[in-house]
């Protein structure tokens, strides 16, 4: 109950098998919560045939509908924290992350004082593979568009790999993690490293998905330029930290009243 690796799906039939094997292929005691927002290409049907192969180690959340990545995150953060696991990961399911960094993540929180580690594509040793200029171009300029905003000392705040230490998920209130797309992963970033944790970036190599279709879409683009001004603004002029921080008791209140009815294996 140490390590969670939380992956988000819709429509990843032909990466899910893959994905799983590699994950569970390295034998480090990792388990796996696959969230899925109803895919109709049946992922969810595929992840279930699994369940007798990895017991104990693989499990499945299926939501009703596309409801955003940020969403999809947060129900898994509780998900996880709720039960224990001590280091709780984020891991595309399209290799786009390669599993084998999971490891590295990991080491940086457990024994190189980090408490988010952060898959980095913009620090010395990382780089991207196989992306068209544009979306270098959104990504680039989005990352250092998102540091001059919000003096965040982190060189990818869009990266979607990323671990964080129990402590500080316990720590945030998800309640006023507003954003679902691209500006998830700056806020959540955010609210840590104004929490006061440490956050440690690791150089990976980001290589663009093989199979299946990329999920970025302008929406999610404008949400990300606008969401980073947003949380600026509210930083510097509302009491950001005591909101963003949990009170335990009132966000326990709070999900019980939102959540809705899921299939849990």
């Amino acid at each position: 109950m140490e390590k969670l690796v939380i992956i988000p799906t819709y429509n990843e039939k032909e990466n899910i098998t893959p994905i799983l094997q590699a994950v569970f292929g390295l034998n480090k005691g990792y388990h796996v919560l696959v969230i899925d927002d109803g895919s109709p290409d049946g992922t969810a049907d595929i992840v279930k045939q699994l369940f007798s192969v990895y017991p104990g180690q693989l499990f499945l959340e299926q939501r009703q509908g596309k409801q955003g990545l940020g969403t999809a995150y947060i129900h898994g953060f509780r998900w996880a924290t709720d039960r224990g696991y001590q280091f709780i990961f984020e891991m595309d399911a399209d290799f786009s992350h390669n599993p084998n960094d999971l490891e590295r993540l990991y080491h940086a929180c457990k024994y190189e004082g980090g408490d988010v580690a952060v898959g980095s594509r913009y620090v010395p040793g990382g780089k991207i593979e196989n992306w068209p200029f544009d979306r270098h171009l959104y990504s680039r300029g989005g990352a250092i568009y998102t540091k001059l905003v919000t003096w965040m000392p982190v060189n990818d705040p869009t990266a979607g790999f990323v671990c964080y230490k129990k402590e500080v998920l316990d720590t945030i209130n998800f309640d006023e993690i507003r954003f679902v797309g691209y500006a998830f992963q700056i806020e959540m970033k955010f609210a840590a490293w104004k929490l006061g944790f440490t956050i440690k970036e690791v150089p990976i190599v980001f290589i663009d998905r093989q199979i299946g279709v990329s999920k970025m879409s302008k929406g999610i683009i404008k949400e990300g330029v606008l969401g980073v001004l947003k949380i600026q603004w509210q930083s510097l002029f509302k009491n950001y930290r005591r909101r963003v921080k949990s009170d335990t008791t009132q966000v326990k209140v709070n999900r019980v009243k939102a959540e809705e009815p899921v299939v849990t294996r």
